[in-house]
């Protein structure tokens, strides 16, 4: 059966001042195809798929929907052709029903005939295999039950191309493949979806054909049972990449860092951390996973100083180090490499270049009273060369350079502080695929140098071939402790949805 197509993207072109995000690009995608649009950070993705959303203007090029042109100026236009962009971080009303977040902004007569309301949805639910009920509210949802939630809203709306940025970053194991069933229910349909996604296994897996954008412009597409995972890296980055990540069962290990059922408060009176308990020793790597928001940013925080405990004790060799002020438990030895979402909120002064960040975090240490930026200049220079940092000088301040090398400063220079524990948060998150491999390097190198480092990550992949033990948090509680050679993705996904080790029913 011949398929007809729904996207047609000719020689389009997007500039932001001098920066061109898009230069002539072209992309079809197919009915009832699943398409992969790949790319390091900064290819031009998403500005490519904002412009199919409406979101923004072509500078240039041309777009047809199903053998029509196109001239999208606002969202509005992109939704009445049936096109539904679902994005990363879900925009749904915590207090309303699923009904009554999938009908938000739709028009609607001054009464809702609930009962029809639901009837419809339970429709649209069996048709495309959806599992959602329309009374439940979203508060009361899973991660996997709330993007069920937004696919459900662009198809009530008519979409029949859908356009899923990231869609399985924040989402156990169980619930991929749940979601992959979806996906191919709607590609039974008809739908044309396009996929943006930098987890490579799930691109062979899912999709049809890949598309692979390079410093904004297409580099080629393939159908995906035709290529394997090396190519397309090398399609992406331009060179090949070696994609092993070694660990090394290392001897010599003494215990460095305990928890002893530590609780951490939200502002509302919750329990951000439950009575949690862990030790990392020397020479070892220690995951963290879960899905977001269970705990991991109160955890690291709590280790630095910078949450209050209300319960528990932290030993730093021996010594109980809760209450200690930041400055006195970075003296002890224990950096903290934490990247949250507003890059810049922690640890980096975006204002200041590289130099003048690390002459904050070492003016303490310097003898005297007059800081001495010699040494500090010596130093950035030698993190720039390490990390192929990206950067026109030293002296660039650190906000003008790009999210994955600002992440690049903050590591390197936590890892030149000569740490005896080194927490690290997402340290990977906005980097492309070759220098994320180096940062795994870097932290293997500190294990070998008999470091104790706390990696909080979100790739089980990535979490299984890293750490000698992953430590699993749900809501703020301890699941489990795994060894990754004697465990499954699937197991520590059951983990990361609340069922402890040991629970009856748990999967062997």
């Amino acid at each position: 059966m011949e398929q007809n197509l729904a996207i047609e993207m000719r020689n389009i072109t997007k500039a932001f001042g001098e920066i061109k995000a898009n230069e002539d690009i072209n992309l079809d995608v197919l009915e009832g195809e699943v398409h992969a649009l790949l790319g390091e950070n900064g290819a031009g993705k998403t500005t490519l798929m904002n412009m199919l959303s409406g979101i923004y203007k072509p500078d240039g090029g041309s777009i047809f929907i199903n053998g029509e042109p196109v001239i999208f100026s606002s969202p509005a236009d992109s939704i009445k052709m049936g096109i539904g962009m679902i994005h990363q971080h879900f925009k749904l009303v915590d207090v309303m029903t699923a009904k009554e977040n999938i009908i938000l902004g739709q028009p609607t007569k001054f009464f809702i005939n609930k009962k029809e309301l639901s009837r419809k949805v339970k429709d649209l639910s069996d048709r495309y295999g959806l599992d959602i009920d329309p009374d439940k509210k979203v508060y009361e949802m899973s991660v996997g039950e709330k993007q069920t939630l937004e696919i459900m809203k662009v198809l009530y709306r008519g979409a029949k191309i859908l356009i899923l940025d990231e869609p399985t970053a924040v989402l156990t194991p169980q619930e991929i493949k749940r979601f992959f069933k979806v996906i191919n229910n709607m590609k039974e349909q008809g739908c044309a979806i396009v996929i943006i996604t930098h987890k490579l296994n799930e691109v062979m897996e899912i999709s049809d054909r890949v598309t692979v954008l390079r410093k904004g412009k297409s580099i080629g597409t393939a159908i995906t049972k035709e290529v394997d995972i090396p190519k397309l890296i090398e399609m992406m980055v331009g060179q090949k990449v070696d994609l092993s990540i070694k660990k090394e069962k290392l001897k010599g290990q003494t215990p460095l860092l305990a928890l002893d059922q530590i609780t951490v408060k939200t502002g509302d009176g919750k329990n951000a951390l439950d009575d949690v308990s862990l030790t990392l020793a020397s020479h070892e790597i220690l995951g963290i996973a879960g899905v977001a928001n269970s705990g991991q940013k109160e955890l690291c925080e709590a280790i630095a100083g910078l949450t209050k405990t209300s319960k528990g004790r932290i030993f730093f060799e021996g010594e109980n180090i809760v209450g200690k002020s930041p400055r006195d438990i970075i003296r002890l030895g224990i950096r903290m490499g934490f990247i949250p979402e507003d890059r810049l909120g922690m640890g980096l002064v975006g204002s200041m270049d590289i130099v003048h960040n690390i002459v904050l975090k070492d003016y303490q240490n310097q003898p005297g009273i007059m800081l001495r930026r010699g040494p500090c200049v010596t130093k950035a220079e030698k993190i720039v060369k390490k990390l192929d940092i990206q950067t026109p000088s030293i002296y660039t301040p650190v906000k003008k350079l790009s999210g994955g090398n600002i992440q690049k400063v903050l590591l390197g220079r936590e890892i030149d502080s000569n740490p005896k524990v080194l927490i690290t948060a997402y340290p990977v998150r906005g980097l492309d695929i070759g220098s994320s491999y180096k940062i795994y390097d870097l932290l293997n190198e500190q294990k070998a140098a008999g470091v104790g480092v706390l990696f909080v990550g979100e790739d089980l992949d990535v979490l299984m071939e890293l750490c000698d033990r992953i430590l699993v948090l749900c809501h703020g509680e301890v699941t489990g402790t795994v060894d990754p050679n004697e465990t499954t993705k699937e197991e520590i996904g059951l983990l990361m949805t609340g069922r402890k080790t040991g629970e009856e029913g748990e999967t062997a």
